[in-house]
């Protein structure tokens, strides 16, 4: 006779692609996320929450790097053949919450956005397919100084949170400027915006991998094609060496000032009417920065950003961190980039069939947290509650009693729950807590109605290193009266 099988434990693990997050890091992510919300509220931006869970027709093909509309996306089909699926980012449901309420709300609408975002796709190392995201948009204008309003509120955010100025820089582009150069390299028609569209996604493509290909690679993609490492082929946009040319002194035309850059973006793109159009966008950003104190040390035109700009309109920003971290093999580098955004004007009008302009910023609040980090503005230990320690069963309403009033005082407090038959052992749970002060009352100090209020923290220290005179200057552990609990405890807090 054959015996069942026992069931299959499941694994105590999340799936391939995913984590849990802990305590301190909650806590530093939600301190981060109310810093930048503050920064947006001051700039009159609204919060919105939308749903998790959208359709795929509302979501669309805005994803980028991808060729299916739902390439990319955790999806399912719903009981009347529906398919929906979690949201990829924070854009494409301001997109349809706009084209909803578009009776309803202002114009123009300025909103902000926090919360997870889920993408299908490969994980590896750092990269999580549920992750955090924090957005700002503007949508119904279509001044150019709604996009400089959002790169002034990602400077003033990037430095409440910690940034220091001179540790990063916000970099501007426009696609427009993209536009006339490939229009005088021979790939933009104006008169059929269809023509050449292949030979223009390759070439998006090509200049969005300058960081990794290098100069070389990009004119190889944007000739004939390039054969990587592995052997494997990529075919090129068929450019003649001229045409690349153009292209590459595109990306190759930064220069000392605003007012230079500009000018040698002007020379390149040659009467093309959108590259002038672009570039007299960027002219008028960098006056309206500027006249509000955005100098050249925090926001500067920059023509290399080229991320995103299959996906933009008109101007495009990145914010990067210029200070140095080590990587995994110890190896000195520049942070990067933790931010990005532009203008999307087209992105609204799937559903209205009306042009919308809009333009927003998203910010990598992941990579924002490490960089906190690795500047030493985050990840030092937080402060656990104090630890009311129970010493008698029979009065644990006593007990309770103790930590309601070191509550309303507003002072982070909890009971031990554990089996208090070991004292030692509640001690330990208060040190792993990180609590800074235990309270403990047994039978005598009851009677003469008094607590002993022990620094945790200090007495750590003393096990380790402090002198006879520290221990004599503040003890690390005294007996007060229980009318003097909260002024005590609030004092030992304060040292």
């Amino acid at each position: 006779m054959s015996k069942d099988k026992p069931a299959r434990r499941p694994k105590a693990e999340p799936p391939k692609g995913f984590r849990d997050y802990f305590g301190a890091e909650v806590t530093e992510r939600k301190a981060m996320l109310d810093q930048i919300a503050g920064v947006y509220h001051a700039y009159g931006f609204d919060p919105l929450e939308t749903s998790a869970v959208e359709t795929v027709e509302a979501l669309g093909k805005f994803l980028p790097d991808v060729d299916r509309p739902n390439e990319g996306v955790f999806g399912w089909q719903d009981e009347d053949d529906q398919w929906l699926a979690l949201r990829y980012d924070l854009t494409a449901p301001l997109a349809r919450v706009a084209a909803q309420f578009r009776n309803d709300l202002p114009s123009p609408y300025r909103r902000y956005a926090m919360g997870p975002v889920w993408r299908n796709e490969k994980p590896g190392p750092g990269r999580f397919r549920q992750f955090y995201q924090c957005d700002a948009d503007t949508v119904g204008s279509p001044t150019v100084a709604a996009d400089a309003e959002i790169c002034a509120m990602l400077s003033d955010a990037l430095e409440v949170v910690g940034i220091p100025r001179g540790d990063y820089i916000v970099r501007v582009n426009n696609r427009k400027v993209l536009n006339g150069v490939m229009e005088v390299a021979g790939v933009l028609d104006p008169s059929d915006p269809t023509r050449f569209e292949a030979e223009r996604g390759i070439v998006l493509r090509a200049i969005d991998k300058i960081d990794r290909l290098g100069e070389a690679g990009v004119r190889a993609l944007l000739g004939a094609g390039r054969k990587d490492e592995s052997g494997d082929f990529t075919r090129g946009a068929g450019l003649s060496d001229e045409q690349a040319e153009v292209v590459m002194a595109f990306m190759a035309a930064k220069r000392d000032t605003g007012a230079a850059t500009a000018a040698r973006l002007r020379d390149l793109v040659g009467g093309s009417v959108i590259g002038l159009e672009g570039v007299g966008e960027l002219e008028t950003m960098a006056d309206l920065l500027d006249a509000q104190g955005y100098g050249a040390d925090r926001i500067v035109i920059d023509p290399g950003v080229v991320r995103g700009l299959g996906y933009y309109t008109g101007p495009v920003f990145e914010a990067e961190l210029t200070f140095e971290i080590l990587d995994e093999k110890g190896r000195k580098r520049q942070f990067g980039s933790v931010s990005g955004g532009g203008r999307y004007d087209d992105l609204v009008k799937r559903f209205t069939g009306q042009a919308v302009p809009a333009t927003g910023v998203s910010i990598g609040v992941d990579r924002l947290l490490a960089a906190l980090r690795a500047k030493g503005r985050m990840g030092q230990a937080a402060q656990g509650p104090v630890v009311v320690t129970v010493m008698d069963r029979d009065r644990m309403a006593d007990y309770m009693a103790m930590v309601g009033e070191l509550r309303r005082a507003g002072i982070r407090a909890e009971m031990y729950l554990g089996n208090p038959k070991n004292f030692g052992n509640q001690l330990k749970y208060a040190d792993k807590r990180e609590s800074p002060v235990a309270v403990i009352q047994g039978g005598d100090e009851a009677a003469k109605g008094t607590v002993v209020l022990k620094d945790l923290i200090l007495g750590a220290k003393i096990a380790q290193s402090a002198s006879l005179e520290e221990w004599k200057d503040r003890p690390a552990q005294v007996e007060v009266a229980c009318s003097d609990l909260v002024s005590a405890v609030r004092r030992m807090l304060d040292q």
